[in-house]
């Protein structure tokens, strides 16, 4: 794919006009306040792994209304001490998968947490284990679609809450340093990992990268790849439903959480990524943190050739390094 969003210069200065509801922090705030629930995990069983260096729990917390959501907890082997414990949110179309594919932070050294995308799970990897009862409202059959006419009805509605209720799962489960929780994601997953920096206040970290979800707008006029790619095939069919439409992906826009963000964050991007166009991430990160005058380290990370994959091994590298500063994780041993 070639360079065809905005050149890195101007990206690195891109701070666009926003069309945020005057509510959104009221949309939020009341969401949240009938999703909060003072125990948020229903239970967490072990599970059988194969894995000797590794511990497992299969974890079911409650999510938007109260819905079950499933997830693995996983923790080194061994260890007693309360851990820095990182969420991961999973992709667009993607569930939480088997308890054995993602190790990376576990090896580092963190509880670990990777919630269960409701509603999704049949596009690739291995599966889902949490249904939506929810989505029945007007839209199409993808994720993307489902409610979009309606703020109230979307689909990000309830899986942004489910994110952010995850947090709260994580810190009351057992061997977790609850002040030292970080948010990571990449794609849908990163666009999650932000809103949740954006509702938490006392979130430590958030490690976004190529985040979904983000410069909408700009997105919808620049790809027709999937996800956005769905959006715009809903209203090739649906002419008069733009404006309800926007109006609900407005209540979405990581843009708006990036601004009420603190916690201190780490962005990546593909210069070349054709599913979630760097303006976007741009936007977010040049933006971030500009609502609460805490001021948040923050860095981003550019890959002048790469698309939607960004810097993958090599970004990951660069995470660990950053989120063991970060949360003053000791380093690795010699």
């Amino acid at each position: 794919m070639p360079a065809f969003d905005l050149p890195h210069q101007e990206l690195e200065q891109y701070r666009p006009d926003l069309e945020e509801p005057a509510d959104f922090d009221e949309f939020w705030q009341s969401t949240l306040k009938e999703a909060g629930q003072p125990d948020p995990v229903v239970s967490a069983q072990p599970v059988r792994t194969g894995l000797r260096l590794t511990q497992t729990w299969d974890v079911t917390f409650r999510g938007f209304a109260g819905d079950p959501v499933r997830a693995w907890y996983s923790r080194p082997a061994g260890i007693r001490e309360p851990l820095p414990a990182v969420v991961e949110y999973a992709g667009y179309g993607r569930g939480r998968g088997l308890p054995h594919e993602r190790l990376t932070w576990v090896n580092a050294g963190y509880a670990h947490l990777l919630m269960d995308n409701r509603g999704q799970g049949d596009q690739y990897g291995n599966g889902g284990d949490t249904p939506d009862p929810h989505a029945s409202a007007p839209g199409g059959p993808g994720p993307a679609v489902r409610g979009l006419l309606a703020p109230q009805d979307y689909h990000y509605r309830r899986l942004i809450t489910d994110a952010v209720r995850a947090v709260a799962a994580v810190r009351a489960l057992p061997g977790v340093d609850a002040a030292r929780t970080a948010a990571v994601g990449n794609s849908q997953g990163g666009g999650l990992a932000l809103a949740v920096a954006g509702l938490i206040p006392d979130l430590a970290a958030a490690l976004v990268t190529a985040p979904f979800l983000c410069g909408i707008r700009r997105a919808l006029d620049l790809t027709d790849a999937s996800p956005y790619g769905e959006i715009t095939a809903y209203l090739s069919v649906h002419r008069d439903a733009e404006r309800a439409a926007y109006r609900t992906l407005s209540y979405m826009e990581g843009i708006s959480f990036a601004r009420r963000a603190q916690a201190p964050a780490h962005f990546g991007v593909g210069l070349r990524d054709s599913v979630c166009p760097p303006s976007g991430a741009y936007a977010a990160f040049n933006r971030y943190g500009e609502l609460t005058g805490a001021d948040p380290r923050k860095e981003i990370h550019a890959y002048a050739y790469n698309g939607h994959e960004g810097g993958d091994a090599v970004q990951v590298r660069r995470q660990l390094d950053w989120l063991a500063t970060t949360l003053g994780v000791s380093p690795e041993p010699a």
